[in-house]
């Protein structure tokens, strides 16, 4: 029997499973563990809140989950703590690093280490209602916020920051943050990027949405964009992207009491204290190529909140080699040492779609098929028994759906849940 243990209940997770299943069948023991009671790592705490239909991949997920042979071992801490990963060797043929990469990366400027200035790993997770952000302190009483980064990141905050509570009335953010955004006082929300729309990143529908917010105009100055002609040698999605830009371009500013606007070719170089709020130090840049190159011209945008969209990093695990300069797991295609892998972000970085995973997971199941050399090992039988010498308490797949029973019921009106944003909370679910 072939015994692997998956460290990390996201994407890249529970699409590994599925073809771990899909491949050997009868013939595996798939144990998922996750450090948090709960499963699906971004699905549940990356993606926005009011993007109801992305999230529905989970239903995927949790066929998986109760397919034979694929167990979720929640409230797991897999590092220095809780169980080591020399312990899970021990224990199982093969283990799969899937832990994402859940840290944001350093701006690397001055001043970013501030009051008000917030990862956007913090802000979504403050926003989705993840533990670790729960009591994450977001100052929404300046009339300025600057969203650094253009990807669909800073989009998703740009339109949080946004809506009024009846188009978030529909989603599931937590309670917490639909209180604060409610009484926020944000008025101009800049979207800062180093270099011009045909280098960003954005996709047409999170581009689109941004066109049919009730209280917010999306601005772009007209000067920023390029030759008209020159989006013909654009791939269709971004040139359906920079179609909405140039839209945004060319209408007259109205009464709306938001303005969302598309700093472009603007290089944040430091963020200062101003008053009781901040400023953010930009440099105006000019493309060279594809190369944003600064141009010495610096302005300042006051705000009171920045949230710095421009990449995340995988967090180190002891004892597995790390590339620090990337951000991810040190890996030949996924393979990082004898019996050990990584697969999704903590293989490639952060890059890709949800469904990009998917191939991801197939593939590492070939190179582990490739590899095998199958052993006498305990598997989960192991792991059980390590987790209950040292007190540990783990969560099954059948308490995360009463934690998710829990979480529907205590939904307002029209949402589809009222997540528990704290491990006390969630564990009382459990609670008989």
């Amino acid at each position: 029997m072939l015994q692997v243990a998956i460290v990390g209940s996201g994407p890249a997770g529970f699409y590994t499973a599925e073809a771990l299943v899909k491949k050997f069948g009868a013939e595996v023991r798939v144990d998922i563990i996750d450090r948090l009671p709960t499963p699906y790592g971004l699905i549940r705490a990356g993606v926005a809140p009011d993007h109801q239909s992305i999230k529905a991949v989970d239903k995927r997920y949790a066929g998986t989950a109760t397919a034979g042979g694929v167990r979720f071992v929640g409230n797991i801490q897999v590092g220095d703590t809780g169980v080591t990963i020399a312990e899970l060797s021990d224990l199982y043929d093969v283990v799969v690093l899937a832990t994402g990469a859940p840290q944001d990366r350093p701006l690397g400027i001055p001043g970013e280490d501030l009051p008000g200035v917030i990862g956007s790993a913090a802000f979504v997770g403050w926003y989705n209602g993840h533990p670790d952000f729960a009591a994450l302190a977001v100052p929404l009483q300046h009339a300025g916020a600057c969203v650094i980064g253009n990807g669909n990141v800073a989009i998703d905050v740009a339109r949080i920051l946004a809506k009024t509570p009846d188009e978030l009335a529909a989603s599931d953010i937590v309670e917490h943050s639909r209180i604060a955004l409610d009484a926020s006082r944000i008025r101009d929300i800049h979207l800062i990027g180093r270099r011009g729309p045909h280098q960003a990143s954005f996709t047409p529908k999170e581009m689109g949405e941004l066109g049919h917010l009730s209280r917010a105009q999306p601005l772009v100055d007209p000067t920023h964009l390029p030759p008209l002609e020159a989006d013909d040698a654009l791939d269709p999605g971004l040139r359906k992207t920079v179609g909405f830009l140039r839209s945004f371009a060319a209408l007259p500013r109205d009464e709306r009491p938001i303005t969302i606007h598309f700093d472009f070719l603007s290089r944040p170089v430091a963020i200062e204290p101003h008053g009781d709020a901040l400023r953010l130090i930009v440099e105006r840049t000019r493309l060279e190529g594809e190369t944003a190159i600064g141009t010495g011209e610096l302005h300042a945008v006051d705000c009171g909140l920045v949230v710095s969209c421009i990449g995340y990093r995988t967090t180190p695990i002891p004892g597995v080699p790390f590339d620090t300069a990337q951000g991810r797991f040190v890996n030949v295609e996924g393979r990082i040492s004898p019996g050990v892998y990584a697969v999704g972000w903590a293989r490639r970085g952060p890059s890709g779609t949800i469904g990009t995973n998917r191939p991801d997971g197939f593939g590492i199941v070939d190179l582990i098929a490739e590899d095998l050399t199958p052993a006498d090992r305990q598997g989960g039988a192991g792991l059980d028994a390590l987790i209950a010498a040292r007190g540990l308490r783990p969560t099954s797949f059948a308490d995360w759906q009463r934690i998710d029973a829990a979480e529907v019921a205590d939904a307002r009106p029209g949402a589809p849940r009222e997540k528990r944003v704290n491990l006390d909370h969630l564990l009382a679910a459990l609670l008989p």
